[in-house]
């Protein structure tokens, strides 16, 4: 066990007496000072199986394990694969507005071990390489929410944090409201390997963190960039995964 892990165990019930913990959703009163209360847990929707293997969209209950999706059998995907903690609704939605907008970073542990429970069996060595922002995004925010999901899961055995792996090389509009196409151009030239990571990402195995993955455009333009730079491995990890049907 860390030192700092230790130190945080032993300081936890003087926390709770001067914070009393409180589910950041609903503010309704918790026994510790991480998770939601049983309510705001049960509104979450949770991937689950049968699931395609390639992008872990969930299949009807008439399918069997090992199948792949019409999606991904028509536009075979860059990625080697997609392990989101929940499925975009909601609940997800407001936590993930409280991390990223609210500035609620201590929501950090808990939703990157959501992330976590889905990727049982990594194998090998791995670098969580989170999704970049650029500098003035970086400066207006304060902290990338990627980097810091990316930092909680690389504590993780045999996951090493690679937090600047890639690179914004340039500012790009907001993604929302946008077409496919549209996407795809705007992010034509924003993604790039760090130069002096290059050694690192070939050969490697790397797990590119996000908070959310909607349309994937900014992921598969990360995918493209990490494979051309000598990845072997490009698993996509997020919190929450926005299904195509719900754009």
């Amino acid at each position: 066990m860390s030192v700092s892990r230790t130190m945080s165990e032993a300081f936890a019930p003087l926390v709770d007496l001067v914070y009393p913990p409180r589910c950041p959703l609903c503010g309704d009163g918790l026994g510790e000072q991480s998770g939601l209360c049983l309510s705001c847990w049960e509104t979450l929707a949770l991937p689950r199986e049968p699931s395609c293997t390639s992008c872990q969209r969930p299949l009807g209950d008439d399918t069997h394990e090992g199948m792949i999706c019409a999606a991904c059998m028509q536009n075979p995907p860059k990625h080697d694969g997609i392990a989101a903690g929940t499925i975009y609704n909601d609940t997800s939605r407001k936590l993930v507005l409280s991390f990223k907008h609210g500035r609620k970073i201590a929501l950090a542990p808990m939703l990157a071990g959501m992330i976590w429970a889905r990727l049982a069996g990594l194998e090998g060595r791995w670098l969580a390489v989170p999704v970049p922002l650029h500098r003035f995004r970086l400066w207006s925010r304060g902290f990338n929410q990627s980097a810091l999901l990316a930092r909680e899961i690389a504590k993780a055995e045999n996951i090493e944090l690679l937090v600047d792996g890639l690179v914004r090389t340039k500012p790009t509009p907001s993604l929302g409201g946008l077409g496919k196409r549209e996407r795809a151009r705007s992010l034509q030239g924003a993604i790039a390997p760090h130069p002096k990571r290059k050694d690192m990402l070939k050969g490697a195995n790397v797990l590119l963190v996000d908070d959310v993955l909607t349309s994937g455009a900014t992921t598969n333009a990360c995918v493209s960039v990490l494979k051309r730079a000598g990845a072997k491995r490009v698993k996509i990890a997020c919190f929450s995964r926005v299904l195509d049907e719900a754009l």
